[in-house]
């Protein structure tokens, strides 16, 4: 009734060697890196007559999680509040190790006389203590993967609640998207 199916080292060693390489290819695939904003603050007030604006320095969580290490380059990160663009935090270039996280202290600058123009909201804001920011950058870089160099760019939008009395991180949501441009 059933056929005898002999038993073979080399089959087994070619079905191991192609699973082992399915698996390398899928763990290789890239992956989008993760933002997290950990703290806001306060550094000082600029008195730009006849406008105030405030400095800060946000403290930022990355994480690549790809086998490769990646240099980027210097870009600012927009900070909006109702739709309007309120100042800009600096992102320095340099690089990170591959499955790697790292803490970035980003300086900002949030200009007064956006934040003027929403008084009203930003008065109601405050008495509720929750204000919704939104955040964009894109970050270009190169990753290396053995002698081949690949460009990419990570976008990265925000979407955050803080305190404005305390500059608490109440709730955020930070979605990333890799691209990777294969031709140089």
């Amino acid at each position: 009734m059933g056929k005898k199916v002999k038993w073979s080292w080399t089959s087994a060693f070619v079905g191991a060697a192609s699973a082992t390489a399915v698996a390398t290819l899928l763990s290789a695939r890239p992956k989008d890196p993760t933002f997290h904003l950990v703290s806001i603050k306060l550094t000082a007030f600029k008195l730009n007559l006849p406008h105030v604006d405030a400095e800060l320095i946000l403290t930022v969580h990355v994480t690549n999680p790809n086998i490769a290490p990646i240099h980027y380059g210097s870009t600012a990160m927009s900070i909006f509040y109702e739709g309007t663009l309120l100042g800009a935090a600096q992102v320095k270039a340099g690089s990170q190790r591959a499955r790697s996280c790292q803490v970035l202290k980003l300086p900002t600058r949030l200009d007064g006389v956006e934040l003027a123009h929403h008084a009203g909201k930003f008065f109601a804001d405050v008495a509720k203590r929750e204000m919704v920011l939104d955040a964009q950058v894109d970050i270009g870089g190169k990753a290396k993967v053995l002698w081949w160099g690949h460009r990419f760019k990570v976008h990265v939008d925000s979407h955050i609640t803080v305190d404005p009395v305390f500059l608490d991180v109440i709730d955020q949501e930070n979605r990333s998207q890799l691209e990777i441009f294969l031709a140089s």
